[in-house]
């Protein structure tokens, strides 16, 4: 878990063995439950040993990963973050993660990839596509001929950049006079 000199068989080529795996429970957006192979809740105890005999998730079997330049340290509920002792045993007792106390974690389960869900069709694609996408949304055109802004698009991109993409496009229908209902 911490060094590959004091991690057990679960290094090797065939995986680790049931006894070896844990499984995340989620509890809330920052908080998880670590259950062992034997059904049991990794928690600590007084002495910030970490342990794994609880039937039950109590407020001691709660841990928060904590993510810092891509790298992954467990903090216990004592607010101290895990890490090994000189006889290998696995603790929790220092509040500041250093490199002692960075983790891996290996997963079987797939990565799911970023979905652009939450996003509007009109958003998507190059700015001048999407100018073009919400002019046919919002504009009322009575005479059907579609009217763009002709300006360049790099107020635009840098108004994407920036975060406020959508009132730079409001302005610029606006200047245009086209749409009646942007003012």
């Amino acid at each position: 878990m911490f060094k590959q000199s004091t991690a057990s068989r679960s290094l090797d080529d065939e995986g680790p063995d049931p006894p070896e795996q844990f499984t995340a429970i989620k509890l809330s957006d920052t908080r998880i439950a670590l259950k062992s192979g034997y059904g049991k809740y990794l928690g600590i105890n007084s002495d910030g040993l970490v342990i794994g005999r609880s039937d039950a998730i109590g407020s001691r079997e709660q841990w928060e990963p904590v993510f810092q330049d891509g790298k992954i340290a467990l903090m216990a509920a004592n607010s101290c973050f895990v890490s090994y002792n000189d006889d290998g045993d696995i603790v929790a007792k220092k509040k500041a993660a250093g490199d002692e106390e960075m983790i891996k974690i290996r997963s079987c389960a797939e990565r799911e990839a970023k979905t652009k869900e939450g996003i509007p069709d009109e958003d998507l694609g190059n700015v001048k596509n999407c100018e073009i996408n919400y002019v046919k949304k919002f504009q009322s055109f009575q005479d059907r001929k579609l009217r763009v802004n002709e300006g360049a698009s790099a107020s635009l991109k840098k108004a994407r950049i920036e975060g406020h993409f959508h009132e730079t496009l409001l302005d610029r229908r606006a200047k245009m006079k086209a749409d009646r209902y942007c003012k």
